[in-house]
């Protein structure tokens, strides 16, 4: 007969830990599996649904590796949801190329992606389960969902709305040329708010809701504070590559 978990336990040994990773992979399957089913997804949105799961459930499980922890945490699961949400985006928007885009649903899911990333911080903070590892996957989700709205959005305003996206993966990709780039920033309230703004602004754009000028006005305002807040960053980290030697991730 079979060792049951509480058996497991009581004989001596930990129950078995789930596997985050792996279980978020599966989600996201039964996700684009279910999107497929109800609104047709297409090869595309196969292909990049598909992608983005298997790349996030390598990383993650990378980063966990490489941080010594066997789990993850309450606050990681929260962000484990998001991710799974931005893979639902990623597969819209793919999927947008080819048909039109449920634009309702699309902007729907992203709104919850991004109500919660004030969630998972609320959860880290109150369970002190704040971690390295969290912010840096916290902070991939924030990034890949604003590239894959300003993808979306690109296919009625413009190419130009691309910067928005890829200005934090030009950032990191200047930073292995210039490892200055990669010292601590000084904590800054407004360079959050920034970041957090565009994917309010990309995804408000993106709802049709906003007049075409209104909208387009207002992705330029953003742009314009993105690249503003990472100028600023990079003046400073450029005034201070003497003072600070030892690198540590920046954004």
């Amino acid at each position: 007969m079979p060792v049951g978990a509480g058996d497991s336990a009581r004989a001596g040994h930990p129950p078995a830990e789930v596997d985050g990773p792996a279980v978020g992979l599966a989600v996201q399957f039964v996700v684009l599996a279910a999107l497929g089913a109800t609104i047709g997804l297409g090869p595309a949105g196969w292909l990049a649904g598909s992608a983005y799961a298997v790349v996030t459930w390598l990383l993650l499980s990378r980063g966990l590796r490489r941080s010594g922890a066997s789990m993850l945490g309450a606050a990681n699961r929260v962000t484990l949801a998001r991710s799974i949400l931005v893979g639902a985006v990623t597969a819209l928007v793919a999927a947008s190329f080819w048909s039109p885009a449920p634009v309702a649903l699309l902007v729907s899911v992203a709104a919850v992606a991004l109500a919660l990333d004030w969630v998972d911080g609320q959860v880290a903070r109150r369970t002190g389960t704040s971690t390295a590892l969290g912010a840096r996957f916290d902070m991939e989700v924030d990034a890949f969902l604003i590239l894959a709205l300003s993808v979306y959005l690109a296919q009625s305003l413009g190419a130009w709305v691309l910067a928005i996206g890829a200005l934090r993966y030009a950032f990191v990709a200047a930073a292995r040329a210039l490892p200055w780039l990669n010292a601590a920033l000084p904590h800054r309230f407004s360079r959050k708010t920034v970041a957090a703004l565009q994917g309010i602004v990309l995804a408000a754009a993106g709802s049709g809701l906003l007049p075409g000028l209104l909208a387009q006005s207002t992705v330029v305002l953003a742009l314009v504070l993105l690249c503003w807040s990472f100028g600023r960053d990079v003046g400073w980290l450029w005034r201070a590559r003497h003072r600070y030697a030892t690198p540590a991730p920046s954004r």
